[in-house]
């Protein structure tokens, strides 16, 4: 398995030829490729990222079948179910990266600064629970000046947001900070531009 600043290499590379509209000629979508997965697999790097469809983290990162896994959920969230999944891909295949990739004009994003705004409990208890997921990281940016210019409050949520989500996978398992400690995994933190198509690595990718 090759090393985590390896794979966030590879990545880097692979959202370059995304933003340059090529692709990876090595024929990594194909039957032979199917064949050679059948049994077992070695993700190089683990993607939690939104499930909004106009980011598909392989297209994404020009990535082909077996080279990620990807764990999606809107706004990017980190609760159990997620920690579980980052678990079992750094854990069971030796996965070295985890890269939270959030986007620009996230959708959950704006849904939690309406309801705080309108206080207003949301229309579910299951919607509500991203709500409350996203909040602690959001909430304290209306107490800034940045409530008063939308496009600046929306752009600094949604960094606030997956730097929040970096943290907790940080901090908040065992087997992964077991695993950070012992210099075999890594967690970064990342924004996808819908406008672009570049991701920029900006948290922990030192």
């Amino acid at each position: 398995m090759i090393s985590a600043s390896e794979a966030l290499d590879r990545l880097r590379e692979g959202n370059g030829r995304f933003v340059r509209n090529v692709r990876d000629s090595s024929g990594l979508v194909g039957e032979a490729r199917r064949a050679q997965l059948v049994d077992g697999q070695e993700p190089f790097a683990i993607v939690l990222g939104c499930s909004d469809s106009r980011v598909p983290a392989e297209l994404v990162f020009d990535q082909g079948f077996g080279d990620l896994f990807v764990i999606r959920v809107a706004g990017n969230i980190v609760a159990p179910s997620q920690v579980g999944s980052v678990e079992f891909g750094a854990e069971r295949f030796g996965t070295p990266l985890v890269v939270v990739l959030g986007h620009t004009r996230c959708g959950a994003i704006l849904a939690t600064l309406e309801a705080l705004r309108q206080a207003r409990p949301g229309s579910s208890r299951n919607l509500r629970s991203i709500v409350d997921r996203v909040r602690p990281s959001v909430e304290p940016l209306l107490k800034t000046d940045l409530a008063g210019d939308p496009n600046r409050l929306v752009a600094a949520a949604v960094r606030a947001n997956i730097r929040a989500s970096t943290a907790h996978l940080r901090s908040g398992s065992e087997i992964l900070e077991s695993l950070i400690l012992g210099g075999r995994l890594a967690v970064v933190g990342a924004e996808y531009s819908l406008e672009t198509g570049v991701v920029d690595f900006f948290d922990g990718a030192a």
